[in-house]
């Protein structure tokens, strides 16, 4: 064990490191920013949408059988931008990092099998769904879209799979350096993955349950106060409260389990240079010459959260090898992405106990209370944020390693050519992707609105009590 020294890196270790390592990992990091926005509709919008087509069948509801219909066409607008983002990806991994995929690519590669297989299911039954509209008895109809949600689901256990594989790799044996002996299931099933896939599961319904909310809100605030905008708020908004709690209680978890397997990552977190007992929480500050500079300080807190008693000892930095000690700059992005992530998960349960107090006290209130609604609002906005930053304390939490104890990252980056200019077509593609993504689902909006919800037939129905209802209640859904 090499012994502790200063609290930076040496200036030959920073010289050493390849000169493709920075658009390497800024493509990396820009990439799965904006891939990771997309799969929370994936896994959640498409359950929305079954929640309230079960809704329209069994309860002839002609508003829920609308937004059912037109939430599954904004589902596959967000699913083909989905498929050419995680297609990018994944070249990424053979372009960006060779030797990761070159020495490990037999444990790390599983997973990404295991997601491709579930990609193409999702891809069949979306199409299925889609087109079933008025063309299928309405029960088929329906259950053709329950695969959906789940081939999603799957799909994303297989990626958080192999990301937290990264985490705490397992389920292989070592031989001259190469992967041998590979255990599909401790490779799936690592120690990692069940915390990381529940904290991902449950922040899919976060995100998208607020997102789908806010549209709702928003128009609430126009004045648009009808059944058909109440109950699509509610349906995202309801589920996404109920998840939130539990969430924080995983992610309290998380931190404990970080704290055990993960010790420097934790130092990280808590922007820790030394190890020591009685350890501050420290909101906010910085990291600068081995020494934690502004921020607010909350006496012993830190130890309290992670063995529930002040005298807890937590690992600093000063513990990790001088030659994989993540840097300053790396300390004091984590730190902060993890304040961000707590804060803004803070404003969101705020929100939601906000809800349950106007549910619970004045239920029409909802429709009617502005300051509510443009708090529910802001709520898809900081859900967005709280993703980003839990992912940023993930992937740069891990770093130095790749793969951690077995592979650095900067030994697994590509050395040949200039990636820069990679990085840029990528920015143009996706720049791209993305504007054409908002261009067809404002198109959508606005077409829906010109047309109005009180003249385009629904689906199958649905029915008065006095016999058929001629034209439904929908906007322009077909």
């Amino acid at each position: 064990m090499t012994t502790p020294g200063p609290l930076h890196m040496s200036p030959a270790l920073a010289l050493a490191e390849p000169g493709q390592l920075l658009p390497a990992r800024e493509q990396m990091a820009f990439t799965l920013g904006f891939h990771i926005i997309l799969v929370p509709f994936g896994v959640a919008l498409t359950t929305f949408m079954l929640i309230v087509h079960l809704r329209g069948l069994r309860k002839n509801d002609a508003e829920a059988l609308l937004l059912a219909r037109r939430w599954s066409k904004v589902a596959a607008v967000l699913f083909a931008v989905g498929a050419i983002t995680g297609t990018v990806l994944s070249f990424e991994l053979g372009i960006l990092w060779p030797d990761l995929m070159k020495n490990y690519g037999a444990a790390f590669g599983f997973p990404f099998a295991i997601e491709g297989l579930f990609f193409f299911l999702e891809a069949i039954f979306v199409a299925v769904y889609i087109y079933g509209w008025d063309r299928m008895p309405p029960w088929a109809h329906f259950w053709s879209g329950v695969p959906v949600p789940l081939a999603s689901l799957g799909g994303t256990a297989a990626v958080v799979a192999a990301n937290s594989w990264m985490n705490k790799p397992g389920g292989f044996t070592l031989t001259n350096g190469q992967v041998s002996a590979v255990r599909p299931a401790e490779v799936f099933f690592n120690d990692a993955f069940w915390w990381e896939f529940l904290h991902m599961f449950l922040a899919a319904y976060i995100v998208a349950g607020f997102a789908v909310a806010a549209v709702y809100a928003v128009g609430m605030l126009r004045g648009r106060g009808d059944r058909y905008h109440r109950l699509g708020f509610l349906t995202g908004f309801a589920v996404a409260a109920c998840a939130l709690p539990a969430q924080m209680v995983v992610g309290d978890t998380i931190a404990r389990y970080v704290f055990d397997k993960e010790p420097a990552k934790f130092a990280v977190i808590e922007m820790l240079p030394r190890t020591g007992a009685h350890v501050p929480e420290t909101l906010g500050g910085l990291l600068i010459d081995g020494k934690v500079v502004g921020g607010l300080r909350i006496p012993d807190l830190a130890s309290v959260l992670a063995g529930f008693r002040p005298s807890t000892t937590i690992q600093g930095l000063d513990a990790v090898p001088v030659e994989v000690r993540p840097t300053v700059a790396q300390t004091n992005i984590v730190h902060w992405a993890f304040d961000i992530m707590v804060g803004t998960a803070s404003f969101m349960f705020a929100v939601a106990l906000w809800f349950a107090w106007l549910w619970w006290r004045r239920r029409e209130r909802l429709a009617t209370s502005r300051w509510f609604l443009g708090a529910a609002s802001l709520c898809a906005l900081t859900a967005i944020v709280c993703l980003e930053s839990g992912w940023v304390v993930t992937e740069v939490g891990r770093q130095p390693w790749i793969v951690v104890g077995h592979l650095l990252t900067r030994d697994a980056v590509a050395t040949h050519g200039d990636l820069w200019p990679f990085f840029a077509g990528v920015l143009a593609i996706y720049l791209a992707v993305g504007t054409a993504a908002v261009w067809v689902l404002r198109s959508m909006k606005n077409r829906w609105r010109r047309q109005g919800d009180e003249a385009v037939s629904v689906p199958y129905g649905p029915e008065h009590p006095a016999g058929p209802h001629p034209q439904g209640v929908g906007g322009a859904v077909s």
